[in-house]
């Protein structure tokens, strides 16, 4: 049985490599992203060890709101001079160092413009000399309050050199400073993990890093000849007290790069999700192509039945096969998941600005992740045909007739069954019932919802597909194919479905993203009663920020009713985590952002009250006169009274602070600004004085109300550009289904193929008839990917109510695009087996048996 099992693969390895395909590409998806994130773990876990080298242990004041790895630059609060020499005093300590390093220094560049980093942090320190990692390569240190030295990929990004004169922006508006040295690091590094540094004298950057002077915000220690790293971090700990975090060097060069391989997690789960959708689409290619290889061999099985084979043997030798492809699929998906993990470190490296990648390793969990996926996966699919093989009559073996049609109604009650389970747990999720497991209830949801119409899809497969026939019904060619496409449902049905998960989940996140741009562009049309507003894009973890002076200034520009700077941050607020936001102009809450009074006064705050969402005060218990306590990331808490409470809505702040707060905040400066015109003023004659203002805030720009809120809702472009591409790979895998299909579809039909050409069927018109098979599939699944897409996209929107997204759209015109492209694929996709259908040989295919 061994023996004929290896010699059916071998006779049949073309529609095996193809249907093998699909499990390649879901595997490369499962270890490239294990690849990866081994690949960028040991680069920072080496990144970090370099850059504690030379630290024994370190201190530093807890940080007074702790953020998220996703919520931007941990903030170090700054400490007195006085705790270096308390550090200095402690027995076993032989060198101590004052350091500032704080997020948030950027230099602007040759052209103008703020160099970025996108991801990796602008530090601003204080330059306390040469080490064995930090070296000049020109020039000198800084002496003199207007000097700099910066480190080389700086220089080379921003295009300067030793002797240039630029501008830096820091906790304050642009100063001018001049370049007099240029570092690098030890082993010819440009950089420590892509950061750009900016080194200033110590004075400089206490005041303009840490908003204070005769302040560090840690200190490095060496210890002396003999004495441990964590008998001397315990010593220092008890001189310091409860309020400092003091760690061994090790235990910092740990913790750091854990922090950024949390992050990373989060991103292995998306490539992961990705590569579930790709297995899932290769699952229904797996199981049309061994169901038709099945079929084709039915005498075949029989013979073997007649002749003496158990049930349990075909079972086997089907599920050998399938062994056999996905050991292959495996071996071929993980060395492009390997070759896909470093492309995709090496694209991470270069785009956060020149990371020293480790060597590329291949972990175990990448292996083994391979070949469990691509074993399970390919065995599953193929154990439904492998029953139905098992059952195959030896007296089949004497019958022209392969396997005659079934009725569809066990599988429909199926399929509506597990239809309604999706129904169920999309629900359940949507509604917010799942507790801890809504994310995992939703997936479940989207799972089952799939798999029910996939098994559906049979029932209404041949009114359909006969319906879209019916336009390439003028001619013999069309009626072929249109009865073709039509004649085995299930067959047609599990092609189609396979193109069916990848437009249904392009088309819902569509619909989604859409809905919540047109809702985001209405609430803020809507909300928004400011003519000018001043803001920039975020490109990493810091917004863009920009010169308090300018709101004073604008406030001065004739025809100019009412300015507000916004400023955000994080805060613990009655010791829980909350977005906090102070206005420069309070009563913009009211007269900008539309927000209504539901309890005392929002037009004036005092230095010492604060005000509420009404959402907030309900959550919390709160009502005018409630005492909270506040603490921000710098400065010492403070208790604040609520004054006012105002209705919630998508644009209000749950909590307001006076302008006075902003100071303490991890970014002083205001981040947006709002300006209202009086009656008759036009946009025209005050933006360009605005624009003029903020010639020294080059991260910002002003514009128009309508170009700022298309500018905000256009962030969401990105992202569904970034899912429409990788969910390209599951369209991928569907055209490989529908040529799998059709070229089976091809040899199973070579006898009647055979015929049509005897009676007149020219070549042209054998490719035509099966071009339209293709297309009238693929736009069946194509249509139903739409139908299913948006279903479950309006779902979501309607879940999502309560959260802002009000307005359903349906991107009408995406879907006629998808399902003009859908009958390309067709086209493209009935090449080879159109191809190789003209070119049969009529005596031989009339003869074939």
């Amino acid at each position: 049985m061994f023996r004929a099992t290896l010699k059916s693969l071998l006779a049949r390895k073309v529609r095996l490599i193809l249907s093998g395909l699909a499990v390649v590409l879901g595997v490369m998806f499962v270890s490239g992203a294990f690849v990866l994130t081994d690949t960028l773990g040991r680069s920072f876990d080496a990144i970090f060890a370099d850059a504690y080298e030379g630290i024994d242990v370190n201190v530093a004041a807890k940080p007074k709101v702790a953020l998220g790895e996703t919520e931007g630059e941990q903030v170090s609060p700054p400490f007195p001079a006085a705790t270096l020499d308390t550090v200095k005093a402690v027995p076993g300590v032989a060198e101590a160092t004052g350091v500032v390093a704080a997020d948030g220094a950027r230099m602007i560049g040759s052209n103008g413009k703020v160099v970025t980093s996108f991801g990796p942090p602008q530090l601003g320190e204080n330059w306390t000399g040469e080490s064995d990692l930090v070296q000049l390569r020109e020039g000198r240190g800084p002496q003199a309050d207007d000097e700099i030295v910066i480190n080389k990929a700086l220089a080379t990004a921003g295009k300067v050199k030793v002797g240039d004169r630029v501008g830096v922006l820091t906790l304050e508006p642009k100063r001018e400073f001049t370049i007099v040295g240029v570092f690098g690091y030890s082993g010819d590094r440009d950089s420590i993990g892509g950061a750009n540094e900016i080194m200033f004298t110590t004075p400089t950057a206490q005041k303009l890093m840490l908003g204070a002077p005769d302040t560090y915000n840690s200190v490095s220690i060496k210890a002396a000849d003999g004495v441990s790293d964590e008998s001397l971090r315990d010593a220092v700990a008890a001189a310091v007290g409860g309020g400092y975090e003091v760690k061994t060097g090790e235990q910092l060069s740990a913790d750091a790069a854990a922090g950024l391989k949390e992050a990373l997690t989060f991103f292995n789960r998306i490539l992961l999700g990705f590569a579930a959708v790709a297995l899932l689409v290769g699952t229904f290619l797996i199981l049309n192509t061994f169901s038709i290889i099945v079929a084709q061999r039915t005498r075949e099985l029989a013979l073997m039945r007649a002749i003496g084979a158990s049930g349990k043997q075909i079972i086997g030798s089907v599920v050998l096969e399938a062994i056999a492809v996905g050991l292959i699929a495996s071996v071929l998906g993980l060395g492009a998941g390997i070759g896909i993990g470093a492309l995709l470190a090496y694209l991470f490296s270069t785009f956060a600005g020149g990371l020293t990648l480790a060597g590329l390793g291949v972990p175990a969990s990448a292996v083994i992740g391979a070949f469990a996926v691509g074993l399970i996966i390919t065995v599953v699919a193929a154990l439904l045909p492998a029953l139905r093989a098992s059952r195959i009559p030896p007296i089949a073996a004497m019958q022209d007739v392969a396997t005659p049609d079934r009725p569809l109604t066990k599988i429909t009650i199926a399929g509506g069954v597990v239809t309604a389970i999706g129904a169920a747990l999309l629900a359940l999720g949507l509604t917010g019932n799942a507790g801890d497991n809504t994310l995992v209830t939703i997936l479940g949801g989207v799972l089952f919802a799939f798999i029910g119409v996939a098994l559906l899809t049979p029932l209404i497969s041949r009114p359909v597909v006969s319906l879209l026939g019916a336009i390439f019904a003028w001619s013999v060619p069309g009626k072929l194919g249109r009865l073709n496409s039509g004649r085995n449902p299930r067959r047609t049905a599990i092609t189609a479905a396979a193109l069916m998960v990848g437009i249904a989940l392009v088309t819902g996140v569509t619909v989604i993203l859409d809905s919540a741009k047109s809702s985001i562009s209405g609430l803020a049309q809507d909300t928004i009663k400011a003519e000018l507003v001043i803001a920039g894009v975020q490109s990493g973890p810091r917004p863009p920020s920009f010169d308090p002076a300018v709101l004073e200034k604008a406030a001065a520009i004739p025809g100019v009713r009412l300015v507000d700077g916004e400023y955000g941050d994080m805060a613990l607020v009655g010791g829980e985590r909350t977005w906090v936001a102070a206005s420069s102009e309070v009563a913009s809450l009211r007269q900008i952002f539309g927000a209504t009074p539901t309890a005392g006064d929002i037009d004036r705050l005092a230095p010492d009250q604060m005000l509420v969402s009404s959402d907030t005060a309900k959550s919390r218990g709160l009502s005018v006169g409630s005492q909270v306590p506040v603490q921000l990331a710098r400065g010492e808490a403070r208790t604040y009274t609520v004054s006012g409470i105002y209705a919630s809505s998508q644009l209000t702040n749950p909590v307001v602070l006076p302008p006075a707060a902003a100071r303490d905040f991890s970014i002083p400066q205001p981040i947006q600004g709002f300006i209202q015109l009086a009656p008759g003023t036009s946009v025209a004659s005050v933006q360009p004085q605005v624009e003029a203002l903020l010639a020294d805030s080059p991260e910002v720009s002003v514009a128009d109300r309508d170009a700022f809120i298309e500018q905000q809702a256009g962030q969401l472009d990105g992202l569904l550009t970034m899912i429409q591409i990788l969910l390209a790979l599951a369209i991928v895998i569907a055209v490989l289904g529908i040529i799998n299909t059709l070229a089976l579809s091809v040899l199973e039909r070579t006898r009647e193929l055979g015929l049509l050409r005897a009676i007149g069927l020219r070549r042209a018109q054998t490719m035509r008839m099966i071009t339209v098979e293709a297309v009238v599939i693929s736009v069946f699944g194509a249509l139903l990917g739409v139908a299913v897409g948006s279903g479950l996209g309006a779902a979501v929107v309607e879940a999502l109510k309560d959260e802002g997204i009000t307005d359903l759209v349906l991107p009408w015109d995406q879907m006629g695009v998808m399902l003009g492209l859908a009958a390309i694929v067709g086209v493209i996709a009935a090449v080879l087996p159109a191809v190789r259908a003209a070119r049969i040989n009529v005596l031989g295919a009339i003869a074939h048996d």
